[in-house]
């Protein structure tokens, strides 16, 4: 059954199936730590049915964003929540795996890079029933060095990378990253209480940057009573 929603304060339409990856806050916490420029061409590898493009198009409006994704139910509902949006025009839909350069935008064609890719290794223990849902959380099919070699082919010297991990796996994304061309600058670690460890990293690098990181102040998702903080209410656009 399709499901539709509102979002970014009821400006753009999201259309998406239960079967497949749902919203989540992962997606909007990147959408607002992402920071493209005015004009900047921007590739959401995973795009999954388009939230994340979405939550971009919000924050900066003069951008041209490709989506690249696996599951062709997803990208069917990417392509109907921009048309619905009026973004149809800012887009381009590219239906297939990231690790295949055929079906990627040109090499260095790219100003900025984000993806929200798949958590969790195949032996974590922790997969999920259905194919599509597998293919969303796990690296059975994408793993994070795939993930960092399509951004690198992907992005012009000197162009970012964003992307949103579990806190745990910190090691792994920074190394990754170093690994393929593209040096760490900007980190933001979020965590759901005051009291509680941090869950969640949000990570920006430059292709071909120097050392030299940012950590940003964490971000706390939830106050007294499990009440959502300022913040994370302007994240969800609640307070527009």
């Amino acid at each position: 059954m399709e499901l539709h929603e509102s979002v970014c304060g009821g400006r753009f339409s999201l259309y998406y199936h239960p079967d497949l990856f749902k919203p989540g806050t992962d997606s909007f916490l990147l959408g607002d730590f992402a920071a493209p420029r005015r004009g900047d061409k921007v590739c959401d590898l995973g795009a999954g049915t388009g939230l994340l493009g979405l939550l971009l198009f919000a924050r900066q409006s003069e951008l041209t964003v490709a989506n690249v994704e696996l599951q062709e139910r997803s990208i069917t509902l990417a392509e109907k929540s921009f048309r619905e949006s009026g973004l149809i025009d800012r887009c381009s839909f590219h239906h297939g795996d990231l690790k295949d350069r055929k079906i990627l935008p040109p090499a260095g064609s790219m100003d900025y890079v984000v993806s929200n890719p798949p958590y969790y290794s195949s032996a974590a223990g922790q997969t999920p029933q259905s194919d599509p849902l597998r293919t969303a959380r796990t690296e059975d099919s994408c793993t994070l060095a795939d993930v960092a070699n399509a951004a690198k082919y992907l992005l012009r010297w000197g162009g970012r990378f964003a992307m949103v991990h579990r806190a745990e796996r910190l090691t792994d994304v920074l190394c990754t990253l170093r690994q393929h061309g593209l040096e760490p600058k900007r980190l933001r670690l979020a965590q759901h209480r005051a009291d509680s460890a941090p869950s969640i990293l949000l990570v920006e690098a430059v292709r071909g940057g120097k050392s030299g990181l940012i950590t940003e102040p964490t971000l706390i998702l939830h106050g007294e009573n499990n009440a959502e903080t300022p913040e994370l209410q302007r994240i969800y656009f609640r307070q527009e």
